[in-house]
């Protein structure tokens, strides 16, 4: 620890959990918001949805103010004290594919299984894809982190949840879900922006605003997913846990799909598909 961490410990007691892992620790840097790098990386996502490396560096220009009180409620609390004692870390609970398939048809631990295989992903990947964003990031131990972790590794079991896919307009949903439930200005500046570029992208009748728009609500009625016991979350009924997260039907999102498929537009393939439409 530095002289001037040192000094800033001294002024403000450093707070912990029960089992002595501090809050946040002294040499964690104070996030600031840059607009511009936002708007930067932006532009480069739109070139490759699947770079994710840039939706965290847009996370890193524009920090959620609520982020830090959330993590301090939470994670200090008696439910997250329970919560991180047996789930310290969610990687290598949720790419046991083995152990979730032994759970019931029809729950969400079957269905999360079937999403993840289908589209090639881990939770380990998403771990790797932030791990590359920022390769010579200290690691802080600290609740912050661990608080942090589980905002993103809970974002594919979002998906299964929601009923949004990993299309260009699902994503945009499923951040708009998000920023319903956790807050944090970034979630809605890609949820929107995104919806934008492909309304622009695919000119139709397709209610794209109104998809985001009917994400965002859901999420405001929903529990925080991050804060519920995931272990218990997968043992559920897919059609429970959608009922008991007041999730809802995403109409919009679906009448978007359909919309599009009448005209021959994939809506996993928008960008490939603009400028067909366009000349058609």
């Amino acid at each position: 620890m530095n002289q001037e961490s040192s000094r800033t410990a001294q002024m403000h007691p450093i707070e912990a959990g029960r089992d002595g892992t501090i809050f946040r620790h002294p040499d964690r840097p104070v996030p600031k918001r840059n607009l511009g790098a936002a708007l930067r990386h932006f532009q480069e996502l739109l070139k490759d949805k699947e770079d994710t490396t840039h939706v965290f560096k847009i996370f890193e220009a524009l920090p959620s103010r609520n982020f830090l009180p959330d993590a301090k409620r939470f994670s200090l609390s008696a439910q997250g004290e329970s919560v991180r004692s047996t789930e310290p870390y969610l990687p290598p609970i949720l790419d046991d594919h083995d152990a979730l398939r032994d759970m019931p048809a029809g729950s969400v631990a079957q269905a999360y299984c079937d999403f993840m295989e289908s589209e090639g992903l881990t939770a380990a990947g998403l771990v790797e894809e932030a791990d590359r964003t920022w390769p010579d990031r200290p690691k802080y131990g600290d609740l912050v982190e661990w608080y942090a972790h589980r905002r993103r590794d809970t974002h594919d079991l979002l998906h299964v949840l929601t009923g949004y896919g990993r299309d260009a307009l699902g994503e945009q949903c499923v951040l708009a879900f998000t920023h319903g439930q956790n807050g944090g200005f970034a979630h809605l500046f890609i949820a929107y922006l995104g919806a934008i570029n492909v309304k622009k992208g695919i000119k139709s009748s397709a209610p794209v605003l109104r998809a985001v728009r009917q994400a965002h609500r859901a999420g405001q009625g929903a529990p925080r997913i991050c804060e519920m016991p995931v272990r218990h979350l997968l043992k559920m009924p897919l059609s429970e846990a959608r009922e008991l997260l007041r999730v809802g039907e995403p109409t919009h999102y679906e009448r978007c799909h359909q919309i599009w498929r009448a005209r021959g537009v994939d809506p996993y393939d928008l960008l490939g598909n603009a400028g067909e439409v366009a000349s058609a």
